[in-house]
């Protein structure tokens, strides 16, 4: 639920961003992110198959970050497709009914989004990454529904939250 509610402001900022600077600069944005992301995850697996002087620390370090692959392939695609649906639907709602209805786009866009986000992520993280690495799902699929339902409803009631906080971003940068 920490990473949920963590992930789920990135929305909040590329709405802003997205009703504040347009499509194509938020789209930017949001991959030039993804890519620095891929950066930090290319240097922590490099990291960790590098020799290291203290095996003790090597070991720790190996046992802290290793398993994380099937998390971080799961989050990286889920934010890369999540973050660029949000985008196209904010503007396609934008394109519709004009510049009024933010809370519209702000709600719509991401309600859309992060029902992919969840679905990815969760698919990802603990079902086909695990089983391409032979591990097998780590949860059966009612508990992955369970999981899932649980996240998604999570951003969602953030997605309706965090809209004055939107409003107010908005406003404040405008003025």
């Amino acid at each position: 639920p920490g990473a949920a509610l963590a992930y789920a402001l990135t929305f909040l900022a590329s709405d802003c961003y997205a009703e504040l600077y347009g499509r194509r600069a938020t789209q930017v944005v949001v991959n030039v992110a993804f890519l620095a992301n891929f950066l930090v995850l290319a240097l922590v697996w490099s990291t960790l198959a590098a020799p290291g002087v203290d095996p003790e620390v090597s070991a720790a370090f190996q046992a802290a970050l290793g398993p994380a692959a099937n998390i971080v392939a799961g989050s990286l695609l889920a934010y890369v497709v999540s973050q660029n649906w949000d985008v196209f639907v904010f503007h396609a709602i934008r394109d519709r009914t004009g510049e009024g209805m933010l809370w519209l786009r702000n709600i719509g866009s991401t309600a859309t989004s992060q029902a992919i986000d969840t679905a990815i992520f969760v698919g990802v993280a603990f079902y086909a990454a695990p089983l391409l690495l032979g591990v097998g799902p780590v949860f059966d699929p009612p508990a992955l529904l369970a999981l899932g339902l649980g996240q998604y409803l999570l951003k969602l009631a953030i997605a309706v939250l965090d809209t004055p906080v939107v409003y107010l971003i908005v406003g404040a940068v405008r003025n």
